[in-house]
């Protein structure tokens, strides 16, 4: 998961909650739960796969169990003053131990996908070299769990969590970190690609670059927007060469990335709002989407580059053919739109969450699942993240609404030839929220960090109903 543009985002003036793409109203997070929802009669294709995710550090903890070494979020969250009330994954919901009890809510649940992220340090605790039998093993047994339950893997390579040893030797920044995953995701991929048919090279490489690199305030901590954007160049090239050595192996299946995007919308009509907002999409979306889908950087965002930036040096003869190698499929994670003023401001326009750089805007997941379409060919998308945290314990019905709206988005796109093949709920289980630490519940099953018991919300409940109507 994400968290991100609050740190830029100036808010100015009303919000107004409008209306989603059904015509029903949007409702802002509160501390009162809302009415009950009601179903709204869409019903998915054949075949649709419904899921839930899941990343890594946020819920394995295990932090030292069976050889894992330590990744840039167990410094960072150790150092005082990093994540709220000190919180760190060194336990989070301690899924390392408690996987097959999470199986089983999952198959209660009727998941038909489980979309989880691969400790890269917790396989090789340098990131480099021996591979840790005992941290790959976890990693079989939970494929192994899925398929005997009748739920598909789809395996993420990085999110977020680079082994320390390798920040330490120069992290992102350093051109070689992209061939030191590639050699990771060829481990990964040959040793599970007899069970695992998807896969996910990074994971929102944007936030990586602007809360990791940019504004400092997630692992690695650096507050360096040159450095960031040669990290976001490097993380990029990671991709390519991720997705050759995945070929190399010879394992069948398919592999893309999964990058969270923002629609951009001019915050009045003024042409210079426009103009604005066309620049912003381009470091929003197109930065990220041209070079994976089209083997090139959009030119304007290349033209705001300054004659010395160091990443014009970074992008070297051939990077932007390797980027480009050919995806199978995009993971699309959907959480707020972009309004942006004449000047280059930032301002909200519709309801937050309690997450207050969260924008509640169904629409603009619809404006842009279309908008792939068009400008990106029809490659298959799945929605990798999307949802909310909420305030409620367990009777989260402002979730089930944001979740029945967006859904009722993605059927419109559906029903106007967008290939979405499946949707993937943030998250299925409370867990530890990077700099937020464990103030905000994104999950749909409660998790009591004292007892590590786990209760169903009101959202599993009715998202296990979706998932048996193949509907909403």
């Amino acid at each position: 998961m994400r968290r991100r543009h609050v740190l830029t985002l100036a808010t100015a003036g009303a919000v107004t909650a409008g209306c989603g793409p059904d015509g029903t109203p949007r409702q802002q997070a509160s501390s009162a739960p809302a009415a009950p929802v009601a179903p709204a009669g869409l019903t998915f294709p054949k075949g649709f796969v419904w899921g839930a995710s899941t990343s890594a550090y946020q819920v394995e903890g295990g932090a030292t169990a069976d050889g894992r070494g330590p990744s840039v979020w167990d410094v960072f969250s150790h150092e005082p003053g990093r994540t709220r009330d000190g919180g760190t994954g060194d336990v989070a919901a301690d899924h390392y131990h408690r996987s097959y009890e999470d199986l089983d809510l999952m198959r209660e649940l009727g998941l038909k996908s489980y979309r989880f992220s691969i400790s890269w340090s917790r396989v090789l605790p340098t990131g480099r070299g021996t591979v840790n039998a005992k941290g790959l093993d976890f990693y079989h047994r939970l494929v192994d769990g899925l398929l005997a339950r009748g739920i598909t893997p789809l395996v993420t390579l990085f999110h977020w969590d680079t082994p320390q040893a390798l920040q330490q030797a120069g992290g992102w920044q350093q051109r070689d970190c992209a061939k030191w995953f590639a050699d990771y995701a060829s481990t990964v991929c040959y040793s599970l690609g007899d069970k695992v048919q998807s896969w996910l090279t990074l994971n929102e490489p944007k936030t990586v670059v602007e809360v990791g690199y940019t504004a400092g305030i997630h692992a690695p901590g650096v507050r360096d927007r040159r450095i960031a954007n040669v990290a976001g160049h490097h993380l990029l090239l990671g991709h390519g060469l991720a997705v050759q050595a995945f070929r190399a192996t010879g394992r069948k299946g398919r592999i893309g990335a999964a990058l969270n995007l923002s629609p951009v919308y001019p915050a009045d009509d003024s042409e210079a709002a426009r103009r604005q907002a066309v620049l912003a999409d381009a470091e929003e979306n197109r930065r990220w989407l041209d070079p994976v889908l089209l083997s090139r950087y959009p030119d304007d965002w290349l033209a705001a580059q300054p004659a010395d930036a160091p990443v014009r040096t970074a992008i070297r003869e051939g990077d932007l053919a390797v980027i480009g190698s050919k995806s199978d499929l995009l993971g699309v994670q959907y959480y707020n739109p972009a309004h942006v003023t004449a000047k280059g401001g930032r301002v909200q326009k519709h309801p937050t969450t309690q997450a207050s750089w969260q924008e509640v805007y169904p629409q603009g997941l619809y404006d842009l699942l279309t908008r792939i379409k068009r400008d990106y060919g029809d490659i298959p998308l799945t929605i990798t993240e999307n949802g909310m945290p909420s305030v409620q314990e367990t009777d989260d019905q402002d979730r089930i609404v944001l979740l029945r709206d967006h859904l009722t988005a993605a059927h419109q796109a559906i029903s106007e030839g967008v290939r979405l093949e499946g949707y993937h709920v943030w998250s299925l289980l409370d867990n530890f929220e990077w700099a937020e630490g464990y103030t905000q519940r994104w999950g749909i099953i409660h998790v009591d960090y004292a007892t590590q018991q786990r209760r169903r919300k009101a959202s599993a409940d009715w998202y296990q109903q979706v998932i048996a109507r193949n509907g909403i």
